[in-house]
């Protein structure tokens, strides 16, 4: 069998970023910027002031010295006279300075006279006034094509005049659950069924990982009907299946895969859980073949789908992030392969903790609950004492 970091490697080699789509930017949050982006104007435009106060034109200011005010200009208007020495124009936060003002007293800084203001004993010439360009000028590159768009870079396109751009869409992730002994949620089980708990899971993940969900249903173990609806997922970007990898009597996912001239490119990881997941190409179209078991499933999700994913979305980072922490208690690992372990992370004394769940069982759901990282144990290591470093993969769940 071959390692994690080799079969992650086979993955990675065989997708590439989804063709790029020009949509509108309120469309654009959460895709993958797929070309550089330029300013459309300077910002600010004009200078102007950063204040609610007094523009006025600084000089060798003395202490306290009085201005006479002469007009008032609001938030988009313009002051369309000049301002003299001795002037001054009350000014809002936003408006543009007008011709001759180079300075902004705040309002809360000033004694009202008759028909002026007095300044503090402190003005400093160019205070509270935000240069035109200060942000960006006309045709300053702003974000280079690979960028994910969070708010933050959609708001800064938005004051740049940008109203479209060019992304990676999100994936099409087609789901596909398989097994005699599965039974839809509302139904109740009968003697050795159990409920789909896979379609709820995996489905949650894709979703929160941007992607649009294309349901296949529920498949019995039989050739025929899986090829059928495997044929349904070949409009998605990828194809997801849970159950029927392993080397059971009834596991018939590649024999209904070999019917559609299915590449295999894996099959078998030296991981627990997951060992026998699949992963494979229809013409290009990724295709993985989970464990019907929901741990195995969720890890084999974690470590092969979602980094698929993200590569498909444009992201140029497609791993999970890792952080260091500190094991709180004493961890086993396997012999022959890399075990993945769910936990949690605490913070204790400004130190971050990495607590194993106490079920780690493939086939349960409870293997989750609460988990918000896997804690990689290479192959070969016997024990990992309590109060040891370790690095951790960050999951959301």
């Amino acid at each position: 069998m071959i390692s994690y970091q080799e079969a992650l490697q086979l993955v990675l080699d065989r997708i590439r970023p989804l063709p790029p789509v020009e949509v509108p930017l309120e469309q654009a949050g959460g895709l993958v910027l797929a070309e550089t982006v330029a300013a459309r104007w300077d910002m600010p435009p004009a200078d102007n002031s950063a204040m609610d106060g007094f523009a006025f034109a600084w000089r060798e200011m003395r202490a306290e010295e009085e201005l006479t005010v002469i007009g008032s200009v609001y938030a988009g208007a313009c002051w369309n006279g000049a301002i003299g020495p001795g002037e001054a124009i009350r000014i809002m936060t936003g408006s543009p300075l007008p011709v001759g003002c180079d300075s902004v007293v705040p309002l809360e800084d000033v004694v009202a006279t008759g028909d002026g203001i007095r300044l503090p004993a402190l003005v400093k010439k160019g205070q509270h006034v935000r240069r035109q360009g200060e942000e960006f000028h006309d045709g300053e590159r702003l974000l280079e094509a690979g960028t994910p768009l969070w708010a933050g870079e959609i708001g800064l396109l938005a004051a740049a005049g940008i109203a479209r751009v060019r992304v990676h869409p999100a994936p099409r992730a087609a789901l596909l659950s398989t097994g005699d002994e599965l039974v839809e949620l509302g139904q109740t089980p009968g003697p050795g069924q159990i409920v789909n708990s896979n379609l709820y899971l995996l489905s949650s993940r894709l979703r929160e990982e941007g992607c649009a969900v294309l349901p296949l249903g529920l498949c019995r173990d039989e050739p025929a009907a899986l090829a059928r609806h495997l044929a349904a997922g070949e409009q998605a970007d990828l194809i997801l299946s849970t159950g029927g990898v392993s080397v059971g009597d009834r596991d018939y996912l590649r024999e209904a895969l070999a019917t559609r001239d299915f590449e295999t490119v894996f099959w078998k990881v030296a991981i627990k859980p997951g060992k026998p997941v699949l992963f494979g190409l229809f013409n290009g179209l990724p295709v993985f073949g989970l464990p019907g078991n929901p741990a195995a499933a969720a890890a084999t999700f974690e470590l092969f789908v979602r980094p698929a994913l993200r590569r498909l979305a444009g992201f140029s980072t497609v791993g999970p992030p890792r952080l260091n922490a500190i094991l709180d208690m004493e961890i086993r690992g396997d012999a022959k392969r890399e075990c993945f372990l769910w936990g949690h992370i605490d913070e204790i004394d400004g130190r971050r903790m990495f607590h194993p769940s106490p079920r780690q069982g493939s086939g349960q759901n409870r293997s989750l609950q609460g988990a918000r990282a896997m804690l990689p144990v290479p192959a070969g290591c016997d024990v990992i004492q309590a109060g040891r470093d370790v690095e951790v993969m960050m999951i959301r769940y």
